[in-house]
């Protein structure tokens, strides 16, 4: 398996094809951020998107961004539109990613990483607590966990 940042693969067409198969209507939000150059504009001009794939099959993806779903917040940085395919699901694979940016927050100087749901109990597993609920851009509300980074 390989962790890759989208603009690092040369065949980023093929890669934003991969993620419109999910069955999540974000998956498809993002794409359409992704296709029509809004991504940067949405989560952050920092912000990066990470791909786990072993050969050309996608496991899993998410961002690691300066914002989320939760506006006029001053919480920083953001996991966000987590997803992992169904065939690859209970084997802990979106944990590869989240370690992965975990350390990347680490070396940039972030003292916690944030992620917004509406699925308590999930990222607990990922040593993520709960921290409160927010109302999203949506104004739905969602739940928000923290992570500290040591």
């Amino acid at each position: 398996m390989e962790i890759k940042e989208i603009s690092e693969l040369e065949n980023k067409s093929y890669w934003i094809s991969k993620i419109n198969e999910a069955d999540w209507r974000a998956a498809q939000f993002l794409v359409q951020l992704l296709e029509s150059g809004n991504f940067y504009d949405h989560c952050g001009s920092t912000s990066k998107l990470f791909l786990l794939f072993n050969n050309l099959d996608l496991i899993s993806f998410c961002t690691y961004a300066e914002k989320d779903e939760i506006p006029e917040t001053n919480l920083t940085p953001w996991i966000g539109f987590v997803y992992t395919f169904p065939q690859f699901r209970g084997k802990r694979r979106i944990g590869i990613l989240i370690d992965h940016i975990y350390h990347l927050a680490k070396n940039e100087g972030f003292k916690n990483i944030y992620i917004s749901t509406d699925q308590p109990g999930l990222y607990e597993n990922f040593g993520f607590t709960f921290k409160e609920k927010l109302k999203d851009r949506w104004d739905g509300e969602t739940l928000v966990y923290k992570r500290p980074i040591y």
